[in-house]
């Protein structure tokens, strides 16, 4: 923000795959008079964006560039192959990366996954994004490795998935750059985390309407001075001696 006229508001970028919407949920319940906005970004682009200032944090994928970034690691998703829903894949819960080794396997290029020799046959040409890569599958031309969530977004009901394994997984994390931790950076940290309203981060709001104790006035009422104990009453029984009676008064002659 700049300027102290700027009405207050934060800037929330997102990945595809990643759904925001209970954060969002809790951040409008927490700071009704701060508006967040939501600007969905390409997984490559996410970096940049963040450091040009565009967005005041992001949910990205990892692994990202760090300069000049902080990010906290927020989960790891299940790795799954596309198929068509005939596939002979499809007729089981799981299979691993050996058992694409005979596959054609689609490797787009906005993939996600840090592969180092990814699985089966490549195609002859990449496709451009991962949605132009579902089309292909769904036209029966190959599968296509991706994070659960983006088979998940792509859904279509000619195609299905199961789980793969011996293959990396994507890892979501919260990200925003080093030098803007703000108040606004750090309510949202707290959101994601889970933190409740009253934990000592994230909550700028919870702070502002908390009453402030006010210390005693002069002139209010003093505590006594230590000083001599208050003499007892000697008809008390704890003022005689140890075990003492009280004897009947006499009668004046």
């Amino acid at each position: 923000m700049t300027g102290s006229e700027a009405s207050p508001s934060f800037r929330l970028a997102y990945v595809p795959g990643v759904t925001p919407t209970k954060w969002v949920r809790i951040w409008n319940e927490r700071l009704p008079g701060i508006p967040l906005t939501l600007t969905a970004v390409p997984a490559a682009d996410a970096g940049e964006v963040l450091r040009s200032g565009a967005a005041d944090a992001g949910f990205v994928r990892l692994p990202i560039d760090r300069t000049d970034l902080s990010a906290i690691p927020l989960y790891t998703e299940t790795t799954v192959v596309v198929v068509p829903k005939d596939h002979i894949v499809a007729a089981v819960d799981e299979i691993t990366a050996d058992d694409l080794a005979d596959e054609l396997v689609l490797h787009p290029l906005d993939d996600t996954l840090d592969w180092e020799h990814p699985p089966g046959r490549p195609a002859a040409e990449r496709p451009a994004t991962t949605a132009d890569a579902i089309e292909l599958v769904a036209a029966g031309v190959g599968l296509l490795v991706v994070p659960q969530s983006l088979a998940r977004l792509h859904h279509r009901k000619d195609l299905t998935y199961r789980p793969v394994s011996g293959v990396p997984e994507s890892r979501v994390a919260l990200s925003w750059p080093e030098a803007e931790t703000t108040d606004l950076v750090e309510d949202f940290i707290g959101i994601v985390r889970g933190r409740t309203v009253n934990s000592s981060r994230g909550r700028t709001q919870a702070q502002a309407q908390q009453p402030k104790h006010k210390r005693p006035e002069s002139g209010g009422t003093r505590a006594k001075p230590a000083g001599k104990p208050a003499a007892r009453n000697p008809r008390g029984g704890s003022g005689g001696p140890k075990g003492g009676k009280r004897g009947k008064p006499r009668r004046r002659s």
